[in-house]
């Protein structure tokens, strides 16, 4: 099956009775992506890469140019990012918290993965998009957590197994809500990626129920001399560990110490509109 580019895509978002609203071409230089326009905001999306740095070349390239690390490393997959259509990146719990009706929100969190895939795929990107889901998103749908998301998916013609729903740390501490969330959506064909607010709380990850991912900030992580113990256990568990929020070189010599394998942040990449 030959790939549907992003114009293509956009146009069977027109044929969604939400979607078809909301999501259209940008104009002038944003023109070749899909944008987003809600209560007067228009959003667009940029994607932060996830490397594997057991790559010896990116560990060896990043000491005279970080800049140049996706030449070297392998690329996991990329984090979407909602932008703000003048580039700026769009901090969108702000946005939430000034929505009070749970519909609206969940409106909102369905346009913004909607237009997130659709630039990810129509770019045809190579790896996994990591989604982000609001904590009340996750109350407001009382059941069949993915369902909605992997029907539109599937109605593009996209593989929903290609996208990694990233969890909240609230969610990741409840151990029953846990569990629900991912075997719900995995049972749609999506991974499943937890996000730990604290190192104690991977102990709220069980064998059973297994999360595709855990993601950590590494800032934390340093801070607390919690690394170490994190990659033991995440092996042990065998679930692939990702440190995010790497803001520099000696953060990032740090967790080469350590064995880590999954980075992402700063470090490796800049906001941009694409």
């Amino acid at each position: 099956m030959i790939p549907l580019t992003i114009p293509e895509l956009v146009a069977h978002a027109a044929e969604h009775p939400f979607l078809g609203e909301h999501v259209m071409l940008g104009t002038g230089e944003h023109s070749d992506v899909a944008v987003a326009r809600f209560h007067d905001i228009e959003l667009g999306s940029a994607y932060e890469p996830i490397f594997d740095i057991t790559v010896h070349a990116l560990a060896q390239s990043l000491g005279s140019a970080p800049n140049l690390a996706d030449r070297f490393g392998d690329e996991l997959g990329v984090q979407a990012v909602t932008l703000q259509f003048d580039g700026t990146p769009l901090d969108i719990t702000n946005l939430f918290e000034l929505i009070d009706d749970d519909q609206e929100l969940v409106a909102i969190d369905r346009m913004a993965r909607a237009l997130h895939a659709i630039n990810f795929f129509g770019a045809q990107r190579h790896g996994l998009l990591f989604l982000r889901v609001h904590e009340r998103l996750l109350k407001s749908v009382k059941y069949d957590h993915g369902k909605h998301f992997s029907r539109v998916l599937s109605s593009f013609g996209l593989n929903p197994s290609r996208v990694v729903i990233e969890l909240p740390s609230a969610a990741v501490a409840h151990r029953t809500f846990l569990g629900y969330l991912t075997k719900s959506y995995q049972r749609y064909g999506f991974k499943v990626a937890g996000n730990l607010q604290n190192a104690g709380q991977i102990l709220s990850v069980s064998d059973k129920e297994r999360l595709d991912f855990i993601k950590m900030d590494a800032r934390h992580a340093l801070r607390d001399s919690t690394v170490k113990p994190l990659v033991g256990y995440a092996n042990r568990l065998s679930i692939p560990l990702i440190f995010d929020h790497v803001a520099d070189e000696t953060q990032f010599d740090l967790l080469q110490q350590y064995d880590v394998r999954f980075v992402q942040g700063p470090l490796f990449a800049s906001h941009r509109m694409r």
